[in-house]
């Protein structure tokens, strides 16, 4: 048994966000019925790419899939019947839709006082941009990512992945949990809320608090840590290296591995604030010793001496290292049309109910007609609600 088969999860989330915090569930085994609009009636029903593409198989693995069009009453009607018997609705449409729908918390804590409604936005679900349409650049934007990332003085830079997206899929997924937990307590749901903007300033973390408590505006650092040195990444024979130089113990492991124990004692070195305060001057003096051995020789030779340092991959080179290959991060399933392939794993691991990837993204509608007869409708009706459109 699954840690969470216990659970039924109504998924009426698309784009990446609120599928983050679906695949989480699935893949501890909650029961997740990917409910989507059908054939012809969602204009953006595309827009994570080609169904059997690589970003819809990752997200949506571990899923049913129902086709349900919850514009038509009998679509509706079909859905608050779900409602009656399931744990969790996750959405992530615009903060009106689903109050136009009738299906915002309280619509559904009539239905099912046990609900909880997981909802991912933009903005906020109030407030002057709630209306606002969300996108992760835009998010990485505003909570103060890209004015930190990139090389100092070229212009902001957004990160290389979704990283407001998938934290907010993240965030929410924990927030559903926390709920879950509450209500063996008290046996009431209840609304789950987070948005881009929020989950990504969550993520400045120490940046965000470096203004807050001593009012300082982080500057763009490039590859460099904002105060410590020397962190950051460095030219080698073949490549690059990162360099993670901590306190001044391995500095001096640091100096007596590169062949310079005298640089541990003078006095522009001796202190963390006194590299930082002399930062171009160090990478200058580092640069030509580190230009003399390859990647892998330098990785070796200071992890013999106990100081962080590791290669810079491409996505190719990522999954090709043993300790990745060994902690399994590439997860086999079979697919009917492409046959075996590999998506990413969750990085978490449970002794005793880990999660798991047992089944590839549906097809549309994939489920339908068997997720309806477990709500007991015959063949009959659910042929009636295709002629009107309605799954």
């Amino acid at each position: 048994m699954t840690a969470l088969s216990h659970l039924k999860v109504l998924d009426l989330t698309r784009v990446r966000a609120g599928p983050t915090c679906c695949r989480v569930l699935a893949d501890f085994g909650a029961d997740v019925i990917k409910i989507e609009a059908p054939q012809g009636v969602d204009p953006n029903a595309g827009i994570s790419g080609a169904r059997h593409g690589y970003d819809m198989l990752n997200l949506h693995r571990n899923k049913r899939s129902l086709t349900l069009n919850l514009k038509k009453p009998e679509g509706l009607s079909v859905f608050r019947k779900m409602v009656e018997t399931a744990d969790v609705v996750v959405e992530n449409f615009r903060p009106d839709v689903k109050d136009r729908l009738g299906i915002g918390y309280e619509d559904l804590a009539e239905i099912n006082p046990r609900i909880i409604l997981a909802s991912i936005s933009g903005f906020g679900q109030d407030g002057p941009y709630a209306k606002r349409a969300g996108f992760d650049q835009i998010a990485q934007g505003m909570g103060g990512m890209m004015g930190v990332t990139g090389m100092p003085g070229e212009g902001p830079m957004r990160a290389g992945a979704a990283v407001a997206d998938s934290t907010s899929g993240i965030y929410a997924a924990t927030g559903i949990l926390v709920a879950l937990a509450e209500r063996e307590r008290s046996g009431r749901g209840q609304w789950v809320a987070t948005s881009l903007l929020e989950a990504q300033i969550a993520l400045m973390d120490f940046q965000a608090a470096r203004y807050l408590v001593e009012g300082e505006v982080p500057p763009q650092s490039g590859n460099d840590h904002p105060y410590v040195t020397p962190m950051g990444v460095i030219a080698t024979a073949d490549g690059y290296l990162n360099l993670g130089v901590g306190g001044d113990s391995q500095w001096r492991a640091f100096c007596a591995a590169i062949g310079v124990p005298n640089w541990a004692d003078q006095p522009e070195y001796a202190t963390a604030e006194a590299r930082f305060a002399h930062r171009p001057q160090l990478w200058a003096a580092l640069q030509p010793i580190f230009a003399e051995k390859t990647t892998t020789d330098w990785v070796e030779l200071l992890e013999a001496a106990g100081v962080p340092a590791g290669p810079i991959y491409t996505m190719d080179e990522v999954f090709a290292d043993p300790q990745v290959q060994h902690l399994r991060m590439a997860a086999p399933v079979e697919h009917p049309v492409r046959g075996e392939t590999k998506l990413v794993a969750q990085p978490v691991t449970l002794s005793r109910t880990p999660a798991a990837i047992t089944a590839s993204a549906p097809d549309a509608g994939a489920h339908t007609d068997e997720i309806l007869g477990e709500y007991g409708l015959s063949a009959a009706e659910i042929a009636d609600l295709r002629a009107c459109n309605a799954v």
